[in-house]
């Protein structure tokens, strides 16, 4: 459960918090982007950004779930701080500010749209929902409802206009150690139905 914390459920959840909460936040509250054109802007990159949940849904189902979320997670390290300083530079531009929230619903998708399935390959039947769901609340609870208010606080401590990205960037960087050194694959191989001796379900509300 803690290997699941750390290196797939904490990880992502800063991921998602800060690719659509705190993309909105910095827009309206630091850079002072007019409301509307900034829910126009993320109402656009969210429509579009969508299909990525399917895709990379489908995607971990053919080459694995963790390389996948891991990758994301090294891409918001690696483009995070750039991302943030664009949109400061053409807040001007709402088409390049919708290419850049793009970018970060993007990487929603790649560490969010696998995340389901992965912990429901993790563990055995017997205690699947208990052990799933204690990570996957707390990692998108805790530490990704954590942030707004840690990021901002992190930002007045250092005094860095963009420090907030410091704690996602942080916790990013955990998760990849964590789920390249602890989380084995592959997880997409796991038929869940085997542990019952059954075969698996022709229609979703076949017992």
């Amino acid at each position: 459960m803690a290997f699941a914390l750390f290196g797939a459920t904490a990880p992502e959840g800063v991921v998602w918090y800060t690719g659509q909460f705190y993309a909105l936040i910095y827009m309206t509250a630091v850079l002072k982007i007019n409301y509307v054109t900034v829910y126009v802007i993320m109402m656009v990159a969210l429509t579009i950004g969508s299909l990525g949940f399917i895709f990379f849904g489908w995607l971990s189902d053919q080459i694995g779930r963790r390389n996948i979320m891991t990758a994301g997670f090294a891409l918001a390290i690696i483009t995070y701080w750039p991302v943030f300083t664009w949109l400061e530079t053409f807040k001007d531009s709402p088409v390049i500010l919708t290419l850049l929230v793009l970018w970060l619903v993007i990487l929603v998708t790649m560490v969010y749209g696998p995340i389901a399935a992965f912990l429901v390959e993790l563990f055995p039947a017997r205690i699947r929902y208990s052990s799933m769901s204690m990570p996957y609340h707390i990692g998108n609870g805790w530490f990704g409802g954590g942030v707004p208010f840690i990021g901002t606080a992190i930002r007045d401590f250092t005094g860095i206009a963009l420090g907030g990205l410091i704690y996602p960037m942080v916790i990013s960087a955990i998760g990849i150690v964590v789920s390249l050194g602890f989380l084995r694959e592959p997880y997409h191989r796991v038929k869940i139905w085997d542990e019952v001796g059954g075969a698996p379900p022709l229609v979703p509300d076949q017992p």
